[in-house]
């Protein structure tokens, strides 16, 4: 899948050589994890703590911690940081919003992240959590925008119902939405009514570049995201986090491999192969994940393989997947509930409706032309806050 790779310079590269005149000189807060490094694979903590034009005052991690070894909702608890003794606030463990305190003495709070394109992802919770304290706060929100890996071109999904909202779900943006986090922060801001965030924007990206075309190194986002290929199908097959089905997390291919312990491999990829969905084909298999669903206990399933991502459609792949596994479970197949009650799923796809169509047995071919629908709508509504054409 590889092509000729362009170098792209990302905000934080951007940020080290012409510095930014608002916050010089300043206290400053970062919210990174691992993946804030540049291509020498520096720390943008060091970088910036070593940095002559800014004072470093303290860390604000987002789920799965500053290091990115926590796994998926395991809270993290707020500490000093060993290497640079700086205070680390956790964003993810007590509180999931900055306090007064936190910010205290800061000018400005800098972010620099690698999200994933995907709204379930949570980074873009936290970062709109951090905008509207921030702004509360009068205290500026500079992002050092990175890619989305996915490309920000490829737009699909409803988009959220506000009545659907959560930590998995903050703003009305289709599942895949096509944004980098600056881009996302600037939409927030403009239609939340928050002062414009400041962002450093990369040098050389292009909107249908994919992570691996751009010359920057890979750093795994979170821990059950290794591999491009499984942030790619991430936005389909994460929806299976809404069942009691797995997605193949504690695997070496979480979202690559799907199934259960009653699931029959060949049955289930030649039901997936009828359909001739797009850009994935499927083979056959069994895995046995060493935590999460059916920890320790053999499961059916299938690997799916992304053989044409430009004509991939995950969240379509994601619906055949819920309507096919349901089918071959029949009364085994369930939903689960989320922390705060109701359905995950729901949570998910930001409504209830496709839930009520596939317990129906509906067919969802009319749920996707009605998302293409919104896709498009979209794609005009983000439009003022695109920095890359």
């Amino acid at each position: 899948m590889m092509s000729t790779e362009q170098r792209v310079q990302t905000g934080l590269e951007r940020f080290l050589q012409e510095g930014l005149p608002s916050i010089a000189g300043a206290r400053i807060g970062l919210m990174t994890n691992q993946t804030g490094v540049d291509r020498d694979f520096r720390s943008t903590i060091e970088l910036l703590q070593a940095s002559p034009h800014i004072q470093l005052a303290g860390l604000f991690g987002p789920e799965h911690g500053l290091r990115g070894d926590a796994q998926a909702g395991v809270a993290v608890d707020s500490a000093i940081d060993a290497r640079t003794g700086l205070p680390i606030f956790s964003l993810y463990g007590a509180t999931r919003r900055l306090t007064p305190a936190m910010l205290d003495g800061l000018k400005a709070l800098v972010l620099d992240l690698q999200d994933i394109g995907v709204r379930y992802a949570t980074y873009i919770s936290t970062m709109a959590d951090a905008q509207e304290c921030c702004a509360h706060a009068g205290v500026q929100f500079v992002v050092l925008d990175r890619p989305n890996p996915i490309t920000g071109l490829h737009i699909e999904g409803s988009c959220l119902d506000p009545n659907f909202g959560s930590f998995v779900g903050t703003h009305a943006v289709p599942v895949r939405h096509g944004l980098t986090i600056g881009e996302m922060a600037r939409l927030l801001a403009g239609e939340r009514g928050w002062p414009a965030p400041l962002v450093v924007p990369m040098l050389g990206w292009q909107r249908g570049q994919w992570y691996d075309q751009t010359g920057i190194p890979w750093v795994q986002p979170s821990p059950n995201l290794p591999t491009l290929d499984a942030v790619t199908l991430y936005s389909g097959t994460c929806l299976l986090e809404g069942t009691n089905l797995s997605e193949g997390r504690g695997t070496t291919r979480p979202f690559e491999l799907v199934g259960a312990p009653w699931i029959d491999p060949p049955q289930l990829a030649a039901e997936l192969q009828r359909l001739k969905l797009p850009g994935v084909a499927f083979r056959p298999t069994y895995f046995t994940p060493t935590f999460s669903k059916h920890a320790h206990v053999s499961c059916g399933g299938v690997q799916i393989y992304v053989t044409d991502r430009e004509t991939a459609q995950p969240l379509t792949l994601g619906l055949y997947l819920l309507q096919t596994l349901r089918a071959l479970s029949g009364e085994r197949f369930t939903w689960i509930e989320g922390a705060a009650g109701g359905w995950f799923i729901d949570l998910l796809l930001g409504a209830d409706g496709p839930r009520h169509t596939l317990n129906a047995g509906t067919p969802v071919e009319q749920m996707i032309v009605d998302w293409t629908r919104e896709a498009r709508v979209f794609e005009e509504r983000r439009r003022p806050y695109l920095l890359y054409t």
